[in-house]
């Protein structure tokens, strides 16, 4: 499990200058996003993927359903789409250490995170394109590979302490070229 004291020294020690512990970055909320388009056609598929979700995450999913009928996607209003998971607390640093630490190395030709996928606010996105990492899943049962998006909300002045708070918490970015 992370020890947010010693996650907080770190973090004043990368800084180099006193700073009120509040306004150091943090990570506020990790937010899960499993798209299930077959769920139209299939009530099973989409027991499925509940049942991975809740594997991976810990807690069980929201169902998001489409607000809208679009004629071009042969969509209709109210039919199922994705399943969303907001992570906070232990769980969310359970979460983050399994991520970091076992899926990530896991990933064919891993050479670290991109840079430009944090936005102007200092939140990180990422995408998964397959579940299967993740050491809870089992294979057996999977019908259908799909991708994870995750997002790291974090409370950062600035996109520079973002990427301090992620390499924190052992999170590798690829190299900048010279």
């Amino acid at each position: 499990m992370i020890d947010l004291t010693e996650l907080r020294k770190q973090l004043v020690e990368m800084l180099g200058k006193k700073r009120n512990v509040f306004s150091l970055p943090s990570l506020k909320k990790v937010v899960l996003n499993y798209r299930v388009s077959e769920a139209r056609e299939s009530a099973e598929s989409l027991t499925t993927a509940t049942e991975e979700m809740m594997e991976i995450a810990g807690q069980k999913p929201r169902l998001c359903k489409s607000k809208k009928a679009v004629a071009a996607f042969k969509l209709r209003e109210g039919e199922p789409l994705a399943l969303k998971v907001t992570l906070r607390g232990k769980r969310m640093y359970s979460f983050v250490e399994k991520l970091f630490n076992l899926v990530l190395p896991r990933l064919r030709d891993f050479k670290g995170m991109p840079i430009k996928s944090f936005d102007e606010k200092g939140n990180y996105n990422m995408i998964i394109k397959d579940q299967t990492y993740f050491p809870e899943i089992n294979l057996d049962k999977s019908n259908k590979i799909r991708p994870l998006q995750i997002t790291f909300s974090i409370s950062a002045s600035s996109k520079d302490e973002a990427k301090m708070l992620l390499s924190a918490l052992g999170c590798a970015f690829e190299k900048e070229p010279k």
